[in-house]
């Protein structure tokens, strides 16, 4: 008799096994891209004529925006994750100095408190380029992401003063992406956020 009850203590071990590590699949998502090796500048290359050369608002056409998409999403979920993680040094040279200067304050405005911001990224739903301008010699591109986001901040005695950890929400962000058209520096600047 007491085997029976070895056999079902193994089962249900296992069942609990099972259940605890489909949640932590479902609470932490799937393999982040910050896993892979990727360059802090977006994107790489852009795909121009190579008599042109430099970006502007005529040659910026539709493959070149699926480009530039693919590395706004990389840095959109690197500057999430490192500015929750308080490490702006890692995204420095993505962001604009009025924007490094704001994350700046933020950060340091939550140190001075006490206060520990807790970010899992999820993933990104949808990413969509909803304005591209020449302002004199920038080219400045207005992208609107949706991203599922598990986020909370807790006080020094580890207490939730907001967000749920347990929670997965659903975040949309407006961000304004900048690179100076006269220059072959592939490197764009984020100059603006609004959520």
């Amino acid at each position: 008799m007491s085997y029976s009850f070895e056999y079902i203590d193994i089962i249900l071990l296992a069942m609990i096994a099972g259940f605890i590590f489909l949640r932590l699949r479902g609470i932490l998502g799937k393999k982040s891209t910050l896993d892979e090796n990727i360059s802090s500048n977006f994107p790489h290359e852009f795909p121009f004529k190579k008599k042109e050369g430099k970006i502007n608002e005529k040659n910026f056409d539709e493959n070149a925006k699926q480009e530039f998409l693919k590395g706004a999403k990389t840095a959109y979920e690197m500057i999430i994750t490192n500015f929750a993680n308080g490490k702006l040094k890692e995204i420095k040279t993505l962001l604009d100095k009025k924007i490094y200067q704001q994350f700046d304050e933020a950060i340091r405005e939550r140190i001075s408190k006490n206060i520990l911001s807790e970010t899992t990224f999820i993933g990104i739903d949808s990413a969509e380029i909803k304005e591209h301008q020449q302002n004199k010699n920038m080219l400045e591109v207005t992208v609107e992401f949706v991203s599922e986001i598990i986020s909370c901040l807790k006080d020094k005695d580890n207490k939730i003063i907001s967000g749920d950890p347990k929670k997965i929400k659903k975040v949309h962000d407006t961000w304004k992406f900048s690179k100076d058209s006269r220059s072959n520096n592939p490197n764009w600047f984020l100059i603006d956020t609004q959520a």
